[in-house]
C-alpha cells in the first residue's frame, strides 16, 4: 500500500502524465488551449487524489490509536 500511495502522490508521475496527454492533443491536431485545459485538469486532480489519500491514512492511523479522550464541559480526561 506504501508504494502506491507514494506513485499516486507523486507530482512527477502526475507531470508526466500531464504532459503526455498534452503532447497527444496536440500532435493529433488539437488547439494548445485545450491541451492545456487538460493538463491544468489532470494536475488539479492528482492534488485531489493526493489529498485525499493523505487523509485517509491520518484516518486510519488516528482509528488504530490506543489512546480514547474524553472531552467533556471543562476538562479532557485520557485513559
Amino acid at each position: 500500500m506504501e508504494y502506491w500511495r507514494n506513485k499516486l502522490t507523486s507530482r512527477k508521475l502526475w507531470m508526466a502524465v500531464a504532459l503526455f496527454i498534452s503532447g497527444l492533443i496536440l500532435a493529433f491536431g488539437g488547439k494548445k488551449e485545450m491541451a492545456e485545459t487538460v493538463s491544468g485538469c489532470i494536475m488539479q486532480g492528482a492534488a485531489v487524489l493526493g489529498y485525499l489519500l493523505a487523509e485517509g491514512l491520518t484516518d486510519a492511523a488516528s482509528a488504530k490509536s490506543e489512546t480514547n479522550l474524553y472531552v467533556g464541559k471543562h476538562e479532557a480526561i485520557e485513559e
